[in-house]
């Protein structure tokens, strides 16, 4: 199997940024990756309003350094692999992209909020973490928990363009968990129903199934194929296809809803 060298997750120690955490620690463990917990450390406000000493700012950081130290070496101790503490101040993307490539990441796990009826499908700083960050980002719903990559699926419109470099990414992605993939091709024309494997020609060298199917309501065919398939993981990709917007802003179709809790990976062209 090849080996993943450095994985990033984002924590802020809630119960979601835990439960990514315990996910990422999973993928370390089957891949060999090194873990790096990123946090970013923000001065409160109460803090700044009274206007204390800096030295007593300071030592305020200092504690709040060493117990994230001290929660990491915890974690490296209990599960018996590499993780490091990254432990920042500044601009959260800013900090986050510094991080990537202080530490040369492959990925970024982050927690995926439970959200109501009226937010979007991620949390926000997750959303826009994806748009942002130019590596592969995989968003790791509450309920889910690591029991291997089996088999993944990626949803897609071929149609509309998947480049080389996307496809390898996928096929380096399938090949670290010696995973099954499915290529789900859904597209609102008739024309789209006519095979394009020539597209996924970077994909040959891996196990994968190609479907294709026609339909306008794109993401109940997402979500069908998902309870149909059982994947351990989703990719999309961001920007490119039309479908992406109406997944991340329509609330009333959260496909992540009833049950269908799996980490989404999103992979930048």
């Amino acid at each position: 199997m090849s080996k993943m060298n450095t994985i990033i997750v984002a924590s802020d120690f809630s119960q979601e940024a835990k439960n990514a955490t315990e996910y990422a620690i999973g993928i370390a463990k089957k891949t060999g990756a090194k873990l790096v917990v990123f946090n970013l450390y923000i001065v409160s406000v109460h803090a700044v309003h009274a206007r204390l000493p800096y030295k007593s700012i300071l030592q305020s950081i200092d504690a709040a350094k060493t117990k994230v130290e001290n929660r990491v070496q915890k974690l490296s101790e209990t599960h018996g692999i590499d993780i490091t503490a990254d432990f920042a101040m500044g601009n959260f993307f800013n900090q986050l992209k510094r991080a990537i490539k202080e530490h040369h990441a492959e990925m970024v796990v982050m927690g995926m909020h439970v959200k109501t009826l009226d937010g979007d499908l991620l949390g926000s700083t997750t959303s826009e973490a994806i748009h942002k960050i130019k590596i592969p980002i995989l968003a790791v719903p509450l309920k889910a928990k690591f029991k291997g990559v089996t088999k993944i699926l990626f949803a897609c419109d071929l149609n509309r363009g998947v480049n080389d470099a996307i496809l390898n990414r996928i096929k380096q992605t399938t090949r670290k968990f010696n995973s099954e993939l499915n290529v789900f091709h859904v597209n609102d024309k008739v024309s789209s129903l006519e095979s394009n494997t020539e597209l996924l020609e970077p994909l040959e060298e891996v196990s994968y199934f190609y479907k294709s199917v026609q339909s306008e309501a794109v993401i109940e065919e997402i979500k069908k194929e998902l309870l149909a398939y059982q994947p351990d993981i989703l990719i999309m990709v961001p920007f490119e296809y039309g479908f992406w917007s109406s997944l991340i802003h329509k609330s009333k179709t959260r496909m992540m809803s009833s049950g269908l809790d799996m980490p989404l990976l999103s992979i930048h062209a």
